[in-house]
This record gives C-alpha cells, sequence and structure tokens, in this order.
C-alpha cells in the first residue's frame, strides 16, 4: 500500500485537490498524507530572530487547516488511511521531500482567469518539472 501526497493552505483550490486526492487514494488502497508546507518569512522575525506569538499563531492556524482536511477527507472517503502535519520550509522543498516515499502528489492550481489560467503557479510548475514521483495538478472547480 503506498502514499499519496496532497498540498493544503486552505484555499479553494487546495480543497478541490484534496478531494482528488482523497478519492484517488480510496480506488488506488493507498493512504493519504495531507501536508501543509509554512514558510517562515521575515514578517514574523524580529531582530533576525522569529517571534514566539507569530509562530504560535501560524502554527495554531496551520494545524486547523490541516485537521480540517483531514477531516474532510475522512469524511468523504470513510475508512481511508489519512494523516496531516505541518511542516516548515518553502512549499516546493518541503513537498519534493515529501514526495520521495510517495506514489502520487496531489497539488491544485490557483483558480485565475485569461491568458493567466493557461499557466501554472510556482509550486505547481516546480513539481510537474522535478518530482520524483507522478504529479497530479487539479484545476480549480468551474
Amino acid at each position: 500500500m503506498g502514499t499519496i501526497v496532497v498540498g493544503t493552505d486552505g484555499s479553494e483550490s487546495a480543497e478541490v485537490a484534496l478531494d482528488f486526492a482523497a478519492e484517488e487514494a480510496a480506488l488506488r488502497g493507498a493512504k493519504l498524507r495531507v501536508v501543509l508546507a509554512r514558510e517562515v518569512s521575515e514578517r514574523t522575525q524580529e531582530h533576525g530572530s522569529p517571534v514566539p506569538e507569530v509562530l504560535d499563531n501560524l502554527q495554531r492556524v496551520a494545524e486547523q487547516i490541516v485537521n480540517e482536511a483531514v477531516a474532510r477527507a475522512k469524511e468523504l472517503q470513510p475508512g481511508l488511511t489519512c494523516k496531516g502535519e505541518v511542516l516548515y520550509g518553502r512549499p516546493q522543498t518541503v513537498l519534493m521531500d515529501v514526495a520521495k516515499d510517495a506514489i502520487l502528489v496531489v497539488v491544485g492550481r490557483r483558480g485565475q482567469s485569461g491568458l493567466a489560467s493557461l499557466l501554472l503557479g510556482s509550486v505547481s510548475r516546480h513539481m510537474v518539472n522535478n518530482a520524483p514521483c507522478p504529479v497530479v495538478v487539479v484545476p480549480p472547480a468551474q
């Protein structure tokens, strides 16, 4: 039994990707690993060091997003083995790292209109070009 990784950030496009990943995991008899990658920016730091209150708040919000995603996946696919986690680093780097042990990585594509809708976002593009396993980029809901 393999593992399917799905990236989430709480956005609508991530929710569509989660729905797809949960269904795919159920069809394949795979586990689902929900990953939220959080990058600590300069705005969360003071004098070069992370501000504890800001980091605590980021962690709480991130954990809530992941917990809601895991609950949704289990609601959509009862019996699905699913775990979620918050990891720190650039989303591309984090997802590449967890993809090493995955049979599939699923990411959402940001909803854009016009010419921008033909382009992939930076995380999606990076994963498609570099991932060690197959990648599915799920378009936004219509």
